[in-house]
């Protein structure tokens, strides 16, 4: 997507960005921008390791009896 924008383009979209919010405001929104990033991340990455969590427990269930037996 962003291959066909040169450097050009880029500079001009940023100082329409810095006019539309002004200075004081980009840090605060480039913080929230990282900020929902780390928690959609954190998001998908956490039903991952809940699947490998229980397939695991599941699998340790399923040969305790045959030690026992």
């Amino acid at each position: 997507m962003f291959g066909s924008l040169g450097m050009t383009e880029l500079i001009i979209i940023l100082l329409i960005i810095l006019l539309l919010f002004g200075a004081r405001r980009l840090p605060e929104l480039a913080r929230g921008l990282g900020e929902s990033i780390r928690a959609f991340k954190k998001g998908v990455a956490e039903p991952q390791l809940e699947d490998k969590q229980q397939s695991s427990n599941t699998h340790e269930t399923e040969r305790l009896p045959e030690k026992l037996g």
